[in-house]
C-alpha cells in the first residue's frame, strides 16, 4: 500500500462552504497558509442546496404576488408561472450544480483545495481519502478549523426512512413538482418550500407537531404565515404527532392517531444536526454525532489548535452568521499564530457575539418574516424588563402604496430600564429589506433616544420606525 501523501499548512480548513471559503480567505490575507477540504461541491450547502436555490423557487410567486396586488399592474398579469422556466432559473443560480466557478475563485485566493473526505487523526492532523481510496496526511502548525456544517434531521417515526423522504436537499433540487407533497415540520424550510412547492403546481399539506407556525418566532408571525398559506392552497394541520410511515406503490403515507396522509412525496423538514458523526472525534477525544463546544472565538473547549465555525457548533444555524463567525475566527487564529493577545470581549474583532442575542434571519414566505433580537417571550424568559410596541404597517403610507390592502405588522421588544431595543419583528411583503436597520439598532443598542433623530423618508415603508417610536412615547 503506498504511503499517504504528506502537506503542512498553517491553517486546515475541513469543509468548503461558504463558512469554510471564508475561514480560509481571512487567514491567508492575514499571511497564513490554507488548505480546504471538501468531499461534495465546493461553495456548500447554500450554494447549491439551501439558500440560493431555495430563494430563486420562491421569488417568482413573490413577484407575482406583489405585482397582483398593484391595481393597474394586475391587469397585466393575465398568464400563470412558467414552473420550467422559474426551475432553469433556480439551475442557473446552482451553476447546475457545478462547482467550477467557485474551485477557480479558490485557486485565485491562494488557497489550496483537496477533494475526498477528511477525518481527524490526533492532534492538528487530518486524514483525507478521495473516491479512488488514495490518501493525503495534512499537518495544521495553527489551526485546524471545523466548517462541515449540518444535516436535515430525520425523526424516529416507523418506517420513515424506508419511504425514501425528501430531505431539504431533495426538496430544493427536485426537477418537478410532485403531484402532492407531504411537508413534515412547520419552521422556516417547511413553510419555505410548502408555498413554493403549491405555487409551482403541487397540492401540499403541511403537518405541524405543535400549535403553531414557525414556534421561535413572535406568534402574529405564524399566523399570518398559516393564513398565508392557507390562501394559497395549502392544507395546514396542526397538532399533527406522525407515529408511522409507509410506501403503497407510488404513494407515501403517513399515520398519526386515527388519521392517514397520502401524497406522492414526503419533506421531512424538523430540524438540523451535527454533521461530525464520521470526522474523527474520538480521536482527540471528542464525541461524534455532536455539536462541538466552542467559545467566542470559536476555539473547541480544551483544544486551543481546534476551531468549530458554522452550524457544526450548534448556535445559529444560518448561511450570514456561518460567515460572521468565519471572519471572527480567522481574526483568532491570525492573532495568536502572530503571538498576540486575543480579546474575547463582546466589540472584540476576534469575538463572535452577535449570535448570542443579536441574529437576523428572514423567512421567505409570503408575507416574509424579517426578525433580530430576541421576542417577547425570549426577553421574558431572559428575566428582562420590557415593554412590547405593536403597529401595523398596512397604515403605513409607503406600504399603501407598496400593495392595495397591504397587510402587516411590526413588533418591537424595548428594555425599560435602558430604552433600548431587545427584538424586532416585521410581517408583511418586502420587509426584508427593513431588518438590516433594525439589527444595527440591537446590536448597537441605539437608545430610543438617539433613534427619534433617525428620521425615516416619506413615503417608505420604513416610517413604521416613526410609528414604533410614538407608540412606545404614547404607552399602551
Amino acid at each position: 500500500m503506498t504511503a499517504p501523501e504528506e502537506r503542512t499548512y498553517d491553517v486546515v480548513v475541513l469543509g468548503a462552504g461558504s463558512t469554510g471559503e471564508n475561514v480560509a480567505d481571512v487567514v491567508v490575507k492575514g499571511g497564513l497558509s490554507a488548505v480546504l477540504v471538501e468531499s461534495e461541491l465546493v461553495g456548500g450547502e447554500c450554494s447549491y442546496w439551501a439558500c440560493m436555490p431555495s430563494k430563486a423557487l420562491l421569488r417568482g410567486t413573490e413577484a407575482l404576488a406583489e405585482a397582483r396586488a398593484v391595481d393597474g399592474a394586475a391587469q397585466a398579469v393575465t398568464g400563470e408561472q412558467d414552473v420550467a422556466a422559474t426551475l432553469a432559473r433556480r439551475d442557473s443560480f446552482t451553476h447546475h450544480w457545478d462547482d467550477s466557478s467557485q474551485v477557480g475563485w479558490v485557486k485565485g485566493a491562494g488557497i489550496d483545495l483537496v477533494r475526498g473526505t477528511g477525518r481527524l487523526a490526533g492532534e492538528r492532523t487530518v486524514v483525507v481519502t478521495d473516491a479512488e481510496g488514495n490518501e493525503v496526511r495534512l499537518t495544521a502548525r495553527s489551526a485546524v478549523v471545523v466548517c462541515t456544517g449540518s444535516v436535515g434531521k430525520l425523526p424516529p417515526v416507523e418506517g420513515l426512512a424506508d419511504v425514501r423522504p425528501w430531505g431539504p436537499r431533495e426538496s430544493t433540487s427536485a426537477k418537478a413538482a410532485p403531484r402532492r407533497l407531504l411537508v413534515l415540520g412547520g419552521g422556516y424550510v417547511g413553510c419555505e418550500m410548502a408555498t413554493a412547492w403549491q405555487a409551482l403546481g403541487a397540492q401540499v399539506t403541511l403537518l405541524q407537531r405543535g400549535p403553531r407556525l414557525l414556534p421561535a418566532a413572535e406568534p402574529q408571525a405564524g399566523e399570518a404565515v398559516a393564513a398565508a398559506l392557507g390562501h394559497l392552497g395549502v392544507d395546514v394541520r396542526f397538532g399533527v404527532d406522525v407515529t408511522a410511515a409507509r410506501r403503497e406503490g407510488d404513494e407515501v403515507v403517513l399515520t398519526a392517531g386515527d388519521d392517514e396522509f397520502r401524497g406522492d412525496e414526503v419533506l421531512v423538514a424538523v430540524g438540523r444536526a451535527a454533521r461530525t458523526a464520521d470526522l474523527g472525534l474520538t480521536t482527540v477525544g471528542l464525541e461524534p454525532g455532536e455539536y462541538l463546544p466552542v467559545d467566542d472565538t470559536l476555539q473547541v473547549e480544551g483544544k486551543p489548535w481546534l476551531y468549530g465555525v458554522g452550524d457544526v457548533n450548534g448556535r445559529k444555524l444560518l448561511t450570514h452568521m456561518g460567515k460572521y463567525q468565519a471572519r471572527q475566527a480567522a481574526a483568532a487564529i491570525v492573532a495568536r499564530a502572530r503571538g498576540e493577545q486575543v480579546d474575547g470581549a463582546p466589540w472584540s474583532a476576534t469575538a463572535a457575539t452577535a449570535d448570542h442575542a443579536a441574529t437576523p434571519s428572514v423567512v421567505f414566505t409570503s408575507p416574509q418574516v424579517a426578525s433580530v433580537g430576541r421576542t417577547a417571550a425570549q426577553a421574558e424568559a431572559d428575566g428582562l424588563p420590557h415593554r412590547v410596541v405593536e403597529y401595523p404597517i398596512g397604515s403605513i403610507a409607503g406600504a399603501s402604496l407598496f400593495a392595495d390592502g397591504y397587510t402587516g405588522t411590526a413588533i418591537a421588544v424595548v428594555d425599560t430600564e435602558r430604552e433600548v431595543l431587545l427584538g424586532v419583528t416585521f410581517v408583511g411583503s418586502g420587509v426584508a429589506e427593513l431588518l438590516h436597520a433594525a439589527t444595527i439598532a440591537v446590536v448597537g443598542e441605539v437608545p430610543i433616544a438617539r433613534l427619534w433623530h433617525a428620521v425615516p423618508s416619506y413615503p417608505t415603508i420604513s416610517e413604521i420606525w416613526l410609528r414604533l417610536l410614538e407608540t412606545w412615547r404614547d404607552g399602551d
